[in-house]
């Protein structure tokens, strides 16, 4: 588990300093971020009072020798219609920018963090689910993110 792509909300649990993320994060050779979660957390920047102290630290975080960003390809986007002819041919939809995070772990080979479990319905995933103090979220549960 040296090389891992970080969701949107493990970025957030690890700015709140959740011990189970950020031992996880300590241990990673490589985290990858897709420029997807990247938007998301911008996204809701915007709409808070600290905007400028959150894109800072995510700047910081992003400044790693460890992170690297993750943008979307061609080939992001065939594991996209993929994931997605799947998932609807099996009736279990997921939020679009999920599909987008999953489908760049899967062109990259990288295992994904996450707190969400609907991504177990992506067929072929590499996912780990952290234990935290925090109930993990189904699909659906008040998810933080403005854009999924």
């Amino acid at each position: 588990m040296n090389e891992i792509l970080i969701d949107t909300n493990i970025y957030s649990y690890a700015m709140r300093a959740e011990p189970a993320v950020v031992s996880l994060l300590q241990r990673a050779s490589r985290i990858v971020m897709s420029s997807i979660s990247i938007g998301e957390l911008l996204s809701g920047f915007k709409g808070g009072v600290r905007e400028q102290k959150n894109r800072d630290e995510l700047a910081e975080f992003l400044d790693s020798p460890r992170v690297e960003i993750c943008a979307v390809s061609e080939d992001t986007a065939e594991f996209f219609a993929e994931i997605l002819n799947g998932l609807r041919l099996v009736g279990t939809p997921i939020p679009t920018n999920d599909i987008w995070i999953a489908a760049q772990a899967m062109e990259h080979g990288l295992r994904l963090v996450s707190m969400d479990r609907q991504f177990a319905s992506v067929p072929g995933l590499l996912l780990l689910l952290p234990e935290t103090r925090e109930p993990q979220r189904e699909q659906g549960d008040g998810d933080e993110r403005s854009t999924s």
